[in-house]
């Protein structure tokens, strides 16, 4: 099919929202916003966190009388329920000028990141933890056998203590417990 200068063409649209609707809320002053919520690094495509709704929403009128806040939806788009922002239309009071904005982003900024720890600092040991430690970390495999070793007749003689019998230890009407190997039905030595 080949193109003639008959065939129409799609009409250019306007980019912006001209509706004369005005929101009945009183107007947002950018000055009261926080100014992370703020974005006017490019002028003519300012957009700013609408209150209502905490969704990132472009200003229109710029460069007319009166600026206001995108219309917008508050659910997800293509949703079947789709219902108005009440901050929609929304006058804007621009009370603050770029660098001004700027300015007051950047000391945000800074005030954020002096908030937050640089380091995490382990807690401190008492000084008996502090020693064990030490030790441990300057013993050797040779120096922890000696040790073992060491330990041994002291263990030895703990187990031997342990399996002599106390005299009364055994229960006076209790019967007494089988010895011998038991078998079931013969089947074993």
């Amino acid at each position: 099919m080949t193109i003639s200068s008959a065939m129409p063409t799609a009409k250019e649209r306007p980019r912006r929202t001209r509706s004369k609707r005005v929101s009945n809320l009183p107007p947002l002053k950018l000055s009261q916003l926080p100014p992370s919520h703020i974005d006017l690094r490019d002028p003519l495509k300012a957009v700013l966190v609408c209150e209502d709704c905490s969704t990132w929403c472009p200003i229109t009128g710029i460069n007319s009388k009166v600026q206001k806040v995108v219309p917008h939806h508050t659910g997800k788009a293509g949703v079947a329920d789709a219902v108005h922002c009440r901050g929609s239309n929304r006058r804007i009071d621009w009370d603050l000028t770029i660098p001004q904005w700027h300015q007051a982003l950047t000391d945000a900024i800074r005030e954020a990141s002096s908030r937050a720890a640089t380091a995490v600092l382990p807690t401190a040991f008492s000084p008996q933890t502090d020693r064990i430690l030490r030790a441990r970390k300057e013993r050797t495999p040779t120096g922890r056998l000696a040790d073992w070793n060491a330990v041994l007749p002291r263990m030895a003689a703990t187990d031997e203590h342990r399996r002599l019998a106390v005299a009364g230890a055994a229960p006076a009407e209790a019967r007494s417990v089988p010895t011998d190997h038991l078998t079931i039905g013969g089947l074993g030595s």
